[in-house]
């Protein structure tokens, strides 16, 4: 049992790394901008008083927000990869097939478009940025690098 946990928590960390890795290849090779964990970081600290921001930008910024974003990534990062074995069953840990992991990380865009987005202010599936279609489009190509991420981490630790 304690392996399987140790494992789901491998899972979980590796394709966040995936995910970090592909953000940074499209900054290098495109000139997207990086996640901004530090405004992730502020939306976190003010989850108490308020889940849902016009503009995260304009909430009272908090020393440690860069950290607690990144830390709250690799939870949730982690969080999903616990959800997959869970879903999935320990016995997808002996034999990985990428098809669980793609539709958990298919699934798992719902928590941006539906929480994330609108928590900063960036309105339902992004629909208040300038260009609503090509983030969404990012975001599924960005969670399909973390569905690949989970894959090749349960490969790498079968």
């Amino acid at each position: 049992m304690l392996d399987t946990v140790w494992r789901a928590v491998a899972i979980g960390i590796g394709a966040t790394v995936f995910m970090d890795i592909w953000a940074i290849i499209l900054n290098k090779a495109f000139g997207l901008p990086l996640p901004k964990w530090g405004m992730v970081g502020r939306w976190v600290r003010h989850l108490p008083e308020r889940v849902f921001h016009d503009d995260i930008g304009r909430a009272a910024p908090y020393a440690h927000e860069k950290a607690l974003g990144w830390a709250f990534h690799y939870l949730v990062g982690i969080l999903y990869g616990v959800i997959l074995v869970m879903l999935a069953g320990a016995g997808w840990l002996a034999a990985p097939t990428f098809l669980p992991a793609f539709i958990l990380g298919i699934v798992t865009v719902g928590a941006g478009w539906f929480l994330l987005a609108p928590g900063m202010g960036a309105g339902w599936a992004a629909s208040k940025l300038p260009n609503p279609m090509k983030v969404r489009a990012l975001n599924l190509v960005a969670h399909t690098v973390f569905a690949l991420g989970m894959f090749s981490t349960a490969l790498l630790i079968r």
